[in-house]
């Protein structure tokens, strides 16, 4: 059976974006695959986090795991930081990436335009602790939305350059992009992604927030004056 990759950020409480993009699939698949499913709370300290609501969050996203259908008979699901050995691989993949392709990433630009002091160090070693969150499990298929296909694309390229200098110890990961449900957008503003760590809550559903919060969020959404119902990624998401 193929190893099934992924994780989620406790930054935030998922949005509904999460949930059609990430956990029902999860649900989906657990019987196809090994899974494994990481609350990756090392990678949501690349940013500043007030320490107790990021312990809040991250039980409750494993909460939220569980809810959605994640059967734990079926799946691993587990928390980052208790698995020392991923910032060790990280360090390790460090090692082989280029300051310059690390930088080339669009998370990372985003991101440090949004640092208020100073760009932090990790925000910049993301991909390379992200890319042995993966390896550490000989993944074989790395279910993602398109704002993370370039992440694992720069894993492949960090396994086959530590393959040919240490042979072939890591396995190749393959991409796995949903059919639906890979970005959706904010409803304040549907150029952008929707975020669960958005600082403005009329961005975002959470799945989280009460029915009659999610429809005045969904009443206030921004929408354009055409008579029809259609989808233009390019001309207007």
């Amino acid at each position: 059976m193929e190893t099934l990759f992924s994780g989620i950020q406790p930054s935030g409480i998922p949005t509904i974006g999460n949930y059609i993009g990430a956990l029902k699939q999860f649900v989906d698949v657990q019987n196809d695959y090994d899974c494994y499913f990481c609350i990756v709370d090392q990678h949501a300290i690349t940013m500043p986090q007030d320490r107790l609501k990021l312990r809040k969050q991250t039980r409750q996203l494993a909460a939220i795991y569980l809810a959605s259908g994640i059967d734990p008979d079926k799946a691993t699901l587990f928390i980052q930081s208790e698995v020392p050995a991923h910032v060790q691989a990280g360090w390790m993949l460090t090692t082989i990436a280029s300051v310059g392709e690390l930088e080339r990433m669009t998370q990372y630009k985003d991101k440090a335009q949004k640092a208020v002091e100073g760009i932090p160090a990790g925000l910049l070693t993301y991909p390379p602790l992200m890319a042995a969150d993966i390896v550490l499990y000989n993944t074989n298929i790395v279910p993602v939305g398109d704002d993370q296909k370039q992440h694992i694309e720069l894993t492949r390229n960090l396994v086959d350059r530590f393959n040919s200098r240490y042979n072939d110890v890591l396995v190749k990961p393959e991409i796995r992009m949903p059919k639906v449900g890979g970005r959706v957008m904010s409803l304040q503003d549907p150029t952008r992604k929707m975020s669960k760590s958005d600082d403005n809550a009329k961005n975002f559903i959470s799945l989280l927030d009460e029915p009659n919060v999610a429809a005045k969020k969904i009443k206030s959404a921004v929408t354009d004056s055409d008579g029809i119902i259609k989808f233009d990624r390019d001309n207007k998401p």
